[in-house]
């Protein structure tokens, strides 16, 4: 059985998706510290005017726990950056309802947030991982561990990372843009996404919603 050791994310880039699809087993570390410029609680976008980045605001506890915070309104201004990047691409409308409440709930913990998040992904792709929780923070052998190298700013070599161009709203403006929030491949692709994220051959036109 091959197993991969992955850190928690906000609606996490389909390179994070591509291991929940491809390994046996996932564990998702429960006990590392916060750290900020990470995809715990950052996502990244395509707009009209280039890839922009969605942050979470949080408190950390005492002991490095992050605590989600209301300060400047962030779930209206997210939505809002969703719907105006998102809401002409095909799988927008067909999406949006299962997603919003992730935008109107409050959750106190990032990671149960995040949690959350990634069951709703999983279901709406087909993705069907063995998820389980860290008991401890530890070295994992026998496992991939990625939880420092799926980085929005340090990402290490991943040569198992594929990332096949498929259909983008703003693709002739800009080009493709790879690994991006997997909320990117899913209003774009819809139940298509999940041919990104196993070793299937690359639909190159834009599905039909």
């Amino acid at each position: 059985m091959n197993s991969a050791l992955l850190s928690s994310t906000y609606f996490g880039p389909v390179q994070w998706y591509q291991k929940l699809a491809r390994y046996d087993e996932v564990w998702l570390e429960e006990h590392d510290s916060y750290q900020k410029q990470t995809y715990r609680n950052r996502c990244v976008i395509a707009t009209a005017q280039g890839t922009q980045t969605l942050t979470v605001p949080v408190e950390r506890d005492g002991g490095g726990r992050a605590r989600i915070s209301d300060h400047g309104n962030w779930r209206r201004l997210h939505w809002h950056a969703l719907v105006s990047a998102y809401s002409e691409s095909p799988f927008f409308d067909y999406y949006a309802d299962d997603l919003r409440p992730f935008f109107e709930r409050r959750w106190t913990w990032l990671y149960d947030f995040n949690r959350d998040i990634c069951r709703t992904v999983c279901a709406l792709l087909d993705i069907r991982p063995t998820l389980r929780l860290t008991e401890s923070y530890q070295k994992a052998p026998g496992m991939d561990d990625f939880r420092e190298a799926i980085s929005p700013k340090h990402p290490a070599p991943d040569p198992d990372f594929d990332a096949r161009p498929y259909y983008q709203v703003f693709a002739r403006r800009h080009g493709f843009t790879p690994n991006l929030s997997v909320l990117d491949l899913l209003f774009n692709m819809g139940p298509e996404g999940i041919f990104w994220l196993v070793k299937s051959p690359a639909v190159r036109h834009p599905p039909s919603p």
